[in-house]
């Protein structure tokens, strides 16, 4: 029976918590609750205690029956933590990690996905600061279940009322079905530039900064995956629960590629990899002089081509970063590298591409061609995982 722990904070939305309660405990959901103080103040714990069979969690020094730390216990047996309602407090403080109470605490501890039901007035939705905030939240894979319209309980009309009870309820069970969606398959995701060195000083490398490929390894993650994730160097932390691999040149993440790709199901290749290396490294940096500074290059090892080569019953998944053409560009690769599918996007536009928390792309497979509008990359990631999982399941699986 998967397991969620139901977060609720301190609003007048607070009451509809229970009606989010029992129609997840209708469709066999084990419900724990962990209330804010000020929560208490609209429905008291001994409410949700009874309706959830479990004691409530309110205070963070409190130790559980057998004197576990609640927040790490709860976080741990977490298949989800939904809160509904969340206030812009609850919000603000998941956005900056401040751990001050139970339920932010828990929010920090958990590797389970996270659903945010916002409940405010129509000014607070509006203010910069709390959108500024779900953004946030959004770029690092938290779902928002959108705020309706109408009413509100402090009178005013407009945005900002906590969604309806079913449309909260079936966002939580997408992502419990989501979750073990990918349980006993193993991956292999790239991230990241390449870096190929001229002297002990200067490099050659691309604006990659790894964020595709980390989203795609958390996702992965998140739906049960084993994950690999091989990465060029960035600035980004490691993902937790992920077999992480650094490496620097074109070389590097070759061998490191080839040595694994036979032991998972699916490769997905994110990483911006160099294409062309110095033919020489000098030892010592290389002084200037007042002529010019002729660098020869030759190429790197293709590993997409490879492993589109010597596939067999593997997965492939490859990327295109195009400034023009893009889709006859897409199309020629993916034809002659032998994907399974590719994700292509145009760099150096507002949003999209390298550096940004946001992507657009078209998903292209022997099927046909899906245009992916402007969303974050944690989004898209979803929805490549959708897309393999379909493809998939049309052609049988690695034994």
């Amino acid at each position: 029976m998967p397991v969620v722990v139901l977060g609720v904070t301190g609003c007048i939305g607070a009451y509809k918590a229970c009606e989010v309660l029992r129609e997840l405990q209708r469709a066999s959901v084990d419900v724990h609750v962990v209330m804010t103080a000020h929560a208490t103040r609209f429905v008291s714990a001994l409410t949700f205690e009874s309706l959830s069979q479990h004691p409530v969690f309110v205070d963070q020094f409190e130790l559980g029956s057998n004197s576990d730390i609640r927040h790490i216990s709860l976080a741990d047996a977490a298949d989800l933590l939904l809160v509904a309602p969340a206030t812009a407090n609850a919000i603000g403080k998941f956005a900056q990690g401040i751990a001050d109470d139970a339920l932010s605490t828990l929010f920090l501890a958990t590797r389970a996905p996270v659903l945010v039901a916002p409940a405010l007035n129509v000014n607070m939705f509006e203010h910069e600061a709390v959108a500024e905030n779900l953004e946030t939240l959004r770029r690092r894979g938290v779902g928002i279940v959108e705020p309706g319209s109408g009413y509100l309980a402090c009178g005013w009309l407009g945005r900002g009322r906590l969604a309806e009870v079913p449309e909260i309820v079936q966002a939580a069970m997408d992502v419990l079905a989501r979750r073990q969606s990918m349980a006993g398959q193993r991956v292999l995701v790239t991230a990241g530039p390449t870096v190929e060195d001229i002297d002990p000083v200067r490099f050659v490398s691309n604006r990659s900064s790894g964020r595709m490929g980390y989203r795609l390894a958390e996702a992965a993650r998140d739906r049960g995956a084993t994950v690999i994730l091989v990465s060029g160097p960035t600035a980004l932390p490691p993902p937790g629960g992920v077999d992480f691999v650094p490496v620097r040149s074109a070389e590097q993440m070759a061998q490191a590629v080839s040595s694994r790709a036979s032991a998972v199901d699916v490769v997905v290749m994110a990483a911006a990899v160099s294409d062309y290396r110095p033919a020489r490294v000098s030892d010592v940096k290389v002084k200037k002089s007042d002529g010019g500074f002729p660098l020869e290059m030759v190429r790197t090892p293709d590993i997409l081509r490879g492993l589109g080569q010597a596939k067999g019953a593997l997965f492939l998944v490859g990327f295109a970063a195009e400034t023009d053409h893009l889709r006859e560009h897409a199309r020629t690769k993916r034809r002659e590298k032998n994907l399974d599918l590719l994700v292509a996007n145009t760099v150096g536009q507002d949003g999209s591409g390298f550096a940004a928390d946001t992507n657009a792309a078209v998903l292209m497979d022997a099927d046909g061609e899906v245009e992916v509008p402007l969303t974050t990359k944690r989004a898209l990631a979803e929805r490549i995982w959708d897309r393999v999982a379909e493809l998939r399941s049309r052609a049988p699986v690695k034994a």
